[in-house]
């Protein structure tokens, strides 16, 4: 009797096989090791990474690395990476600043901050913070613009050249936090021209390649998440568009988070602001995943912020929606709701983290145009500004229930968990409901929380501006590349664009 041949296994097999017994002996329970639903196929077709990399390994001829290839455009992402700032949360943690600031060395302080946060609480504890420490010497700029557009971005760069600070400080919202972003790049770039550092196509997309100087940022309002992200957003005059600069060394080196200081948010703005954490973490959520993307960059530096749904991201992403639709409508009904506002504030800061490195998709790339043309000189109750404005979150939400209908078919079960943090019983619904069932569940939770606009007709949008909206929205690349579903193909994208703003003129 001849004995057995045993084959020995290569090293790629030794090392599939120790994933396989590593993830089967340990199955993946935990939330922060474990990602249902992550990847856009239907629940019998989702599989962990590492089975889809165990199976490259052992089925495949070659190895399954990234390699160089002659034709990089053609070639999908394979990895995805995360930035954050470093942050601070906790009732009256402001008064620790000027500490921070003598900390890191800084000598020179610019304070930007906007005339509204200038009278209140935050500032004036900002104030003393700073006069505590006998070797720091500050200027304040309160000029920023709610809704910046590029030329009063370019006023504040103005004033910070000649001043020279070693450091920036900005308290406020995320006018005020995007605002200061740009003038600390701008002084470490003197000698750039505006437009190099904007989004493509509308600017040249330059990647910041320099070390900016220290910026911290103290917000004022439960909303945009900028005090964690590389992203600062403006009006481009010129185009009636929103476009901004997006690059993950642009965002500030500590977030300090203090719900004592969004106590004075008017209602309107607590609305409109949490309105942009719920799509903050629904487009997140929703958005292709990272592994979809086109093109591979060629360097890390090419990278862009903004990478497309990923395991980690997803975690913040759907805590910070299932903790918006929980406590937003709380905090909008009782200042006095402290919990209520320190969650909304925390919610903020999570899905800052999670866009921040996913990304968003449709309602924001919509939202732009919408903010931006505004043809009615529609002005928002509650906001204490001279000019006609729609607020950021205002503009992102009202679409909300026409994309997320669009956007189901891309991967039904991940709209079906959005669904169910709206309260939405799923158990019984069809997969192919699940766009018709979170779409329904956003305009609920609109009309509930109350003085939103039913749709874009009565934020003074007709049908006839409906080709204006879509060749604003065209310009918006970097986050058009991230929506599920969206044709490729520039005649079609406009068509689908424009029946989702018709669809979107009335709830």
């Amino acid at each position: 009797m001849s004995s057995a041949i045993r084959a020995l296994p290569n090293r790629a097999t030794k090392a599939a096989s120790l994933l396989r017994t590593i993830q089967y002996t340990h199955p993946p329970n935990c939330p922060c090791h474990s990602n249902p639903g992550h990847h856009h196929h239907t629940q019998h077709q989702q599989r962990t990474q590492v089975t889809r990399f165990a199976d490259r390994v052992q089925n495949g001829s070659k190895r399954g690395y990234a390699t160089p290839s002659q034709d990089p455009s053609k070639l999908k992402e394979y990895a995805f990476e995360m930035a954050a700032s470093s942050i601070r949360f906790g009732p009256g943690v402001t008064r620790e600043v000027g500490m921070d600031l003598s900390n890191m060395g800084v000598k020179r302080v610019a304070v930007v901050t906007d005339k509204t946060v200038d009278q209140l609480q935050a500032m004036r504890i900002v104030r003393e913070a700073l006069d505590s420490q006998p070797g720091i010497e500050y200027k304040v700029f309160n000029q920023v613009k709610i809704e910046p557009k590029d030329y009063s971005i370019k006023d504040a760069i103005a004033w910070t050249l000649p001043y020279n600070p070693d450091a920036f400080l900005a308290v406020g919202g995320g006018s005020v936090i995007d605002t200061a972003k740009l003038m600390n790049l701008y002084s470490c770039y003197p000698e750039a021209d505006f437009m190099d550092f904007v989004n493509a196509p509308l600017g040249l997309g330059r990647p910041i390649d320099r070390k900016l100087k220290p910026l911290i940022a103290i917000p004022t309002t439960a909303g945009t998440g900028s005090e964690t992200t590389g992203t600062a957003i403006f009006d481009l005059a010129s185009r009636k568009a929103k476009t901004g600069i997006a690059h993950r060394n642009l965002k500030p080196t500590l977030g300090i988070c203090d719900p004592l200081n969004t106590a004075t948010m008017p209602s309107a703005v607590k609305a409109a602001s949490g309105l942009d954490v719920l799509c903050h973490s629904l487009e997140s959520w929703t958005a292709i995943p990272y592994y979809e993307r086109i093109p591979r960059p060629t360097n890390p530096i090419l990278r862009p912020a903004y990478q497309g749904s990923n395991p980690i991201s997803d975690i913040f992403s759907l805590s910070a929606l299932r903790s918006t639709v929980k406590y937003l409508p709380r905090a909008v009904r009782d200042p006095s709701d402290m919990e209520a506002q320190s969650e909304m504030l925390l919610a903020a800061t999570l899905a800052g983290v999670g866009f921040g490195n996913a990304g968003v998709h449709l309602c924001h790339g919509m939202s732009y145009p919408i903010s931006g043309q505004n043809p009615g000189g529609y002005k928002h109750a509650g906001y204490d500004v001279s000019d006609p404005i729609i607020p950021h979150g205002v503009s992102v939400a009202v679409t909300a229930p026409a994309v997320f209908k669009f956007t189901a078919a891309s991967n039904p079960d991940r709209h079906l968990q959005a669904a169910e943090a709206f309260g939405v019983d799923v158990s019984q619904v069809k997969r192919e409901s699940a766009g018709e069932v979170l779409s329904e569940a956003i305009k609920r939770f609109l009309e509930e929380l109350g003085d939103q606009p039913k749709g874009l007709g009565e934020l003074g949008f007709e049908r006839k501006d409906i080709e204006g909206l879509v060749e604003g929205t065209i310009p918006q690349a970097r986050v058009l590349v991230l929506a599920p579903g969206l044709a490729r193909e520039l005649e079609r994208e406009r068509e689908e664009l424009g029946a989702l703003f018709e669809e979107s003129l009335k709830h």
